[in-house]
Parts: C-alpha cells; sequence; structure tokens
C-alpha cells in the first residue's frame, strides 16, 4: 500500500487543488485495500435497493460484480449538505516554521471538499477568529469547489493578525444561519480562554438543537502542544494570540502543564460525548487519513 500523505511531505507543495486531489485519490486506492472497503465512496452515485420498490433504476452491472442490489442515485437525491469551519485564528499558525496546525486543516478540508464533490454532495466554507472572516455559499459545482480551493490557498498565504479565538460566537452564528439540517465539520484547536468554555459547549449544543449532525476535529501538535517535548534549556514562550511572554525551563511546569492539557482534553471530549458530537483529536504529524476516515464513518451513521 502507498505510505500515507503526511502534512512533512506536503510542505514544498504549493498547489492546493493538487493536492487535494492526490490526497483523495490516494485514499479511496487504499480505502480498497483496507478494512474500511466497507465505506467505499465507489457507490457515490448508487443507494441500496429498498424492498418493494421498482427495479427498473437497479445497476446490474454492480450487482453482477457484487451480488448486492443497488439503485442509481440522482442528484436531486443527493442531498447531503455540509459546511466546514475552518480556524483561523493565531494559533492554528504554530508552529510558526511550517504554519503546522492551519496547513494541516486546510488540506484536509480541502480533501473533504474534493471527496464531497466527488459524491454530489453540496459543502460550503467558513473561515473564523474572533469573527467570521470568509463565508461561502453551499453548492455542488466544480466551479465552486475550484473557488473554495483557491480561498484555502489564499488563507495559507496570509499572515497572522492579532486576534482572538471566539468559537463560540462564531458557531452560535452559524447554528443560526443554517435552515436545513446539514453535516458541520469543524478544524480548530478550541485554544479559547478558559472562561469561555462554557460558551463554546453551549455553542456546539446550539448546533445539535437545531438537529445537525457535528464532527469536530481537534487539531494539535502533539508533540509540543500536549506532551510540551522542548530541549532542556530557557525558553520565552510567546502568546501568539495575545502576545504575553513567559520565561522559563520547560522542566519546570512540563508535567503540571500536561495534566491541565489532560483534563481540558478529557472535558472537551465528555462534553461532546453528551451532546453526541463527533470528537475526533487529530495530531497534525500524523497522515491525513484519519480526517477522512472520520467524514466516510460519520456520514455511514448519519445515512
Amino acid at each position: 500500500m502507498k505510505k500515507p500523505l503526511t502534512l512533512a511531505d506536503v510542505q514544498k507543495f504549493e498547489n492546493m487543488e493538487f493536492l487535494a486531489k492526490q490526497l483523495v485519490e490516494g485514499f479511496i486506492t487504499g480505502l480498497h485495500q483496507s478494512p474500511y472497503h466497507g465505506f467505499s465512496v465507489e457507490f457515490s452515485e448508487h443507494r441500496l435497493y429498498n424492498n418493494g420498490e421498482s427495479t427498473r433504476h437497479i445497476d446490474w452491472k454492480v450487482f453482477a460484480r457484487t451480488d448486492k442490489l443497488f439503485v442509481k442515485r440522482y442528484e436531486e437525491e443527493t442531498n447531503l449538505r455540509c459546511h466546514i469551519l475552518l480556524d483561523v485564528s493565531p494559533s492554528m499558525y504554530y508552529p510558526v516554521e511550517n504554519n503546522g496546525k492551519l496547513r494541516f486543516s486546510a488540506l484536509c478540508a480541502a480533501a473533504l471538499a474534493t471527496l464531497l464533490r466527488r459524491q454530489r454532495d453540496a459543502v460550503g466554507m467558513v473561515t473564523f477568529s474572533d469573527i467570521i472572516e470568509q463565508q461561502t455559499p453551499v453548492r455542488s459545482t466544480a466551479s465552486h469547489l475550484h473557488t473554495l480551493l483557491l480561498l484555502l490557498q489564499q488563507q495559507l498565504e496570509q499572515q497572522p493578525t492579532a486576534k482572538d479565538t471566539r468559537v463560540a460566537d462564531v458557531v452560535h452564528q452559524i447554528a443560526q444561519q443554517i435552515s436545513k439540517r446539514s453535516l458541520v465539520i469543524i478544524f480548530s484547536d478550541m485554544l479559547s480562554r478558559v472562561d469561555d468554555m462554557e460558551s463554546v459547549f453551549a455553542a456546539l449544543q446550539h448546533l445539535k438543537h437545531q438537529k445537525h449532525e457535528v464532527l469536530l476535529f481537534h487539531v494539535m501538535d502533539r508533540k509540543t502542544e500536549e506532551e510540551f517535548e522542548f530541549a532542556e534549556r530557557p525558553y520565552v514562550f510567546v502568546d501568539v494570540e495575545t502576545g504575553q511572554e513567559l520565561k522559563l525551563q520547560p522542566s519546570q511546569v512540563r508535567e503540571h502543564y500536561r495534566a491541565a492539557v489532560e483534563k481540558y482534553k478529557k472535558e472537551l471530549a465528555l462534553k461532546c460525548g453528551q451532546y453526541k458530537i463527533d470528537f475526533v483529536p487529530v495530531d497534525i504529524s500524523a497522515p491525513f487519513d484519519k480526517v477522512l476516515y472520520s467524514y466516510l464513518i460519520k456520514r455511514a451513521k448519519g445515512r
């Protein structure tokens, strides 16, 4: 099986459309060789035959290959609507040497949009920090996909500005805007202020109250942001959103820091579980496939 793409593999490429297509094609190829074959996107234009309905639209060629009855699915039947919310606040530009969390999330968002288009589903994009930065309509055309990928490409070329992360405000706003039941996919490090977390949970609950399916990808650089693995020497740590500086050696705070991060992640996962939100921790140094698998599993559950 071909080795999965990682962030290190794609850093040297700039063409988002090319990268997204390569990622999706590689993922689908691997899907046919994996235990996840049941989630194959090959039947993106078919659905299972239901007993009692007309046999007129059964695809007999597919039946000959699979020994299963599938009905050809038409454009009006492919009604999944997906809103992808991408956190572009300053903390997402960490690590600064490669804008790692943002680059990872943008390519995942591009791949998901490409996969949705392949399945003739409609997708829209929202980028946000303390406010909604950019927002597109929800469409399923090839030209719209090109627009989304261009937006993501341009986002990677921008420099971060001094803004907070306001996940709660943005999610509440999106929940009020979406009129039709949709899948909402969020890419964020969820690094809001500690005193803002109850508001974040209330906002996520708002989405569920509106009957939307929610998939939250918690994007982190595990080595440094969770394990606090830094060489043992003096550092000046700078909060990328507030500019606050802290001088210390990693060993002075490592254990306390790890415990605090672990507690926060458990609370986040617990709340998401209570609200029936799919919470997926992702490490930017790991392959992208975990994100795409999680999407397919979520979609399979929602059918």
